[in-house]
């Protein structure tokens, strides 16, 4: 039993990974388990199911080409909103919901376009989030824009599974290359067409010009279009253009194009995509299926969402005496019945010690009353063994004596003993189509715990001696449905010692997409405290306004009648005791109407479990519907088995751990091991001082929107898109605070504590740019740290040559450039470096390829950076500018003559 129980838990602990766990499996070349979920506040349309099928059915049979015959869509579930009518053909879900689906069908959050796109920010070769489409993109004609809906499928798949990325860059569409022509950034470079400027457009036919060259950057102004001929013979790539009908592969080693300054040349060091693909986990075992014949079409089973059943299992074992550890999990449960469930939801509760008792069967969460009579059962009283599979099984009993399915229901499983039987009922679990939240409290909470959460979807946490991390991991088990404005969000999670006698200040800001059914509570260790709190517009509440509870737990709450008012509510407590004494403040709210979309925040780990010394990367994401929000403070505090705390501040500044700058996920590498055992993560998002935007821009991830073709020698354009003006790209939004819990994640191998800094090198810079200035190069990048992201580099290594392939292959042989001045600064720092050209001759049209590496005092170095292009020109006296594809000649170039910025990832 014991072998079998470790090689359960390595798959468990070890194979799944951290982020949004999909249901997604390789089975014989066939991927089941694939959920396409439909937002609630999508209006019913038959219509929209009927395309879905059929795109999945045709990107199945272009998947499995491009492929090489080695992987097709086998099943597909299709979750229908709780929200549309029931019929007979819907089944009941399982572990299914909208917020695991690997699809989601959407409105956009405000009205800029339908470009699918994939929630993808990890490292190259990591699983995206979700493919976001959009109603309107299914059920409209838009095969001229983005090709058929089948090959779109497949080029956001290739995001969502496999982690490449685009071979197109809509902020930098052209490049000069080694051959010295300015080409159109894509894979392949097989694919033609032409560069134009849009003079005047009436319906489909426009007044073209050539483009002409920017005199700033030498590549084509920023008006300049490139349109690819509608009949090509190149096959690649499905990352670039599938919009093509001769495209029907990825871009493979001998087709990839090194130079172009797209994202998967940055991120996957200019691997080509095919490359990538085939070093995934699918690819290690999939071999091309023999014979001619395509695959079965997949089939599909839809699935209706049902009313949310809720049981808390909560362990009331004799070990539960211990650190108030009873009265933290009724404080902790009485929030979550009172002010986090979603009202509507069927709630139970059992509790458990060496057998369990069903407390309360379901109840309709509908006023006070409903949730009282749970909240009344609470256990007062510890005592006994732990038996996690009774309460499991009586949890189970609890939901089917209700008339509920088990399928498609949520267990609270809070514990903090061991229990060597917890596998006899795993196969019990799986059966069941539960969805199992675990909670482990304190360090000696059963290590198989998270298993139960793995194999069933659910979100895994651990709670240490304070209460807050136990309100924290209650508070983010919210509802999966896909509704955003009836979920609770957190607001305020602090825990203070305050000393005897003493007052402590705090404020807490309301901002106008929230307000509605809003919480402060307060709780105590030794003696109920002092509380004031007060308004923005000056009315206080006073310690008679908050609600005890009956049951002598040590809290107090006070719920705002009415809509709760924007801005700054400041709250004063005052430790009557004579001693110090733990006090906590938690405050909870949701969205303020239906139809304003709430500021939320949501985090996770890299990583669910890993082995020192591999690094973790923290990801929290900001978002008002689908846009980010910028310019915010963001910090992760991560928390050990032993109390010990480390506190993070997440970047959003395209470095580092981080993809993308300034696309609301804000990333930090974590390095600050201190021991094995779980972790936990909590999250805090605030906006101050009129800082915060909401970006409208697009998102990135997508398929490229193409603005018209070549046709018989004739542009036949596409309906424009809507586009965010540029100096509309960005809208002001409000002060803010919101809190989330990123769940637990667990670390083995790992040193006590101390210092780990010869371990991990210093980061990879992945955007040095360069750029000649007379008779000098100038270079700029982000500075990465002594360890990854976090303190300060040594020195740096700086190596110049006239050849690419020199730094890509061999930077180690390349030219030297003397960096004795340059002084590396702190993490996250832009660094200035320029140095003179010698001993190199510059003439005009002379181009430099530059890299650098990081090092700390222990000679640990980075990886080599991009590659960063510069190219001595002479501003041009015309303004003409030679059409793709076509050389700059010596002649031409001494003509033009231009400072180039541009990076070659």
């Amino acid at each position: 039993m014991v072998l079998s129980l470790k090689a359960i838990l390595f798959v468990a602990l070890h194979l799944l990974p951290g982020m949004k766990s999909s249901m997604v499996n390789l089975n014989n070349n066939g991927y089941d388990g694939m959920v396409i979920a439909i937002n609630p506040s999508v209006p019913e349309d038959e219509k929209l199911i009927q395309n879905i099928k059929e795109m999945v059915i045709e990107a199945s049979t272009y998947l499995f080409h491009a492929t090489k015959r080695r992987v097709y869509f086998r099943n597909v579930s299709i979750l229908i909103p709780l929200t549309w009518k029931s019929k007979s053909e819907y089944l009941m879900p399982k572990q299914e919901s909208y917020d695991q689906a690997d699809v989601i069908v959407a409105n956009p959050y405000l009205k800029y376009g339908d470009d699918p796109y994939t929630l993808q920010y990890g490292q190259c070769g990591e699983k995206g989030q979700y493919i976001h489409f959009t109603p309107n993109f299914l059920l409209t004609n838009n095969l001229p824009i983005y090709g058929s809906r089948g090959r779109v499928f497949v080029h956001e798949w290739a995001h969502l599974r496999w982690g490449v990325f685009d071979e197109y860059n809509v902020d930098q569409p052209f490049y000069i290359s080694r051959k010295n022509t300015i080409e159109a950034t894509r894979c392949s470079t097989h694919i033609t067409g032409i560069n134009v400027v849009f003079k005047e457009c009436q319906g489909s036919s426009c007044i073209t010009r050539q483009c002409r060259r920017d005199s700033k950057t030498g590549l084509y102004e920023a008006k300049c279009t490139f349109i690819p001929e509608k009949s090509q013979t190149t096959r690649d790539s499905i990352m670039f253009m599938q919009s093509l009908d001769s495209v029907t592969e990825f871009c493979t080693a001998e087709t990839h194009n090194t130079e172009a300054p797209n994202l998967q040349n940055k991120m996957c060091n200019s691997t080509s995509t095919w490359d990538i693909i085939m070093k995934s986990e699918d690819f290690q075992n999939a071999s091309p299926m023999t014979g001619t014949d395509p695959p079965p079409h997949p089939t599909f089973s839809l699935l209706k969402s049902k009313q949310r059943v809720v049981c808390l299992v909560l362990d009331k074992s004799g070990s539960m005496n211990l650190e108030d550890r009873l009265f933290r999990m009724n404080q902790a449960a009485e929030l979550y019945l009172i002010q986090i469930i979603e009202k509507g939801s069927l709630t139970g509760m059992v509790t458990f010690e060496s057998f369990a008792t069903i407390q309360n069967y379901l109840t309709e969460i509908t006023d006070h009353n409903a949730y009282e009579k749970i909240i009344a059962n609470l256990p007062q009283a510890a005592g006994g063994g732990t038996s996690i599979c009774s309460g499991l099984r009586a949890g189970f009993q609890a939901i089917i004596h209700s008339n509920q399915n088990t399928s498609g229901s949520e267990i609270v499983l809070l514990t903090d003993g061991e229990d060597e039987n917890i596998s006899l009922c795993f196969e019990e679990v799986k059966k069941s189509g539960s969805v199992i939240h675990t909670i482990a409290l304190g360090p000696s909470a059963a290590k198989e715990l998270e298993i139960l959460s793995n194999m069933t979807g659910g979100h895994r946490f651990y709670a240490n001696k304070d209460i807050n991390g136990l309100i924290d991991a209650f508070s983010r088990i919210s509802s999966r449905s896909g509704s955003i404005t009836q979920q609770a969000i957190q607001l305020e999670s602090k825990a203070l010692n305050i000393t005897g006698k003493k007052w402590i200040n705090g404020t807490v800001p309301v901002d106008s997409t929230i307000g509605n059914d809003t919480f402060f509570v307060v709780t105590w260790t030794k003696q109920k405290p002092e509380i004031i709190l007060q308004d923005p517009k000056g009315t206080k509440y006073k310690t008679s306004d908050f609600k005890e509870n009956k049951l002598n737990i040590r809290s107090a709450r006070l719920q705002i009648p009415g809509t709760a008012e924007t801005g700054t509510w400041t709250y004063s407590l005052l430790n009557k005791h004579a001693n110090s004494q733990m006090l906590t403040v938690t405050v909870t709210t949701r969205a303020r109407s239906p139809t304003t979309l709430p500021v939320i925040a949501t985090a996770h780990m890299s990583q669910s479990t890993t082995h020192y010394p591999s690094p973790m990367i923290v990801y929290a994401q900001v978002s008002q519907g689908f846009l980010p929000v910028l310019g915010i403070n963001v910090t992760a505090i991560i928390e050990t088995e032993d109390g010990h705390q480390v506190i993070l501040e997440l970047w959003d500044n395209g470095a580092g751990a981080d993809t993308v700058k300034n696309d609301g996920i804000y990333s930090r590498y974590f390095t600050d091991y201190h021991g094995n055992g779980r972790y936990s993560l909590k999250v805090h998002a605030q906006a101050k001082n009129n800082m915060a935007r909401l970006s409208l821009r697009q998102q990135q991830n997508k398929a490229l929107y193409i603005p018209g073709y070549i046709e018989n020698g004739k542009i036949i354009l596409n309906p424009p898109r809507p586009e965010v003006k540029a100096d509309k790209a960005e809208a002001e939004i409000e002060d803010f605070s919101r809190l989330t819990s990123g769940g637990s994640f667990t670390v083995s191998g790992a040193p006590p504590a101390g210092n780990h800094t010869h371990v991990f090198p210093p980061g990879k810079i992945t955007d040095l740019e360069a750029k000649v200035k007379e008779d000098h190069i100038q270079l700029s990048w982000t500075a990465p740290g002594k360890v990854l992201d976090k303190g300060k580099a040594n020195s740096y290594i700086i190596r110049i040559s006239k050849c690419f392939l020199d730094l890509r292959e061999d930077f180690d042989n390349a030219a030297l450039v003397n960096t004795s001045s340059l002084i590396p600064k702190e993490a996250g720092s832009i660094e200035h470096f320029e140095f003179k050209l010698e001993p190199f001759k510059i003439e005009n049209g002379t181009k430099f390829y530059i890299a650098i590496q990081a090092i700390h005092e222990a000679n640990v170095t980075s990886e080599v950076s991009n590659i960063a292009q510069a190219i001595k020109f002479i501003p041009p006296q015309d303004s003409s500018v030679p059409a793709l594809g076509i050389t700059i000649t010596a002649t031409s170039l001494a003509i033009w003559g231009l400072a180039l910025i541009l990076s070659i990832f």
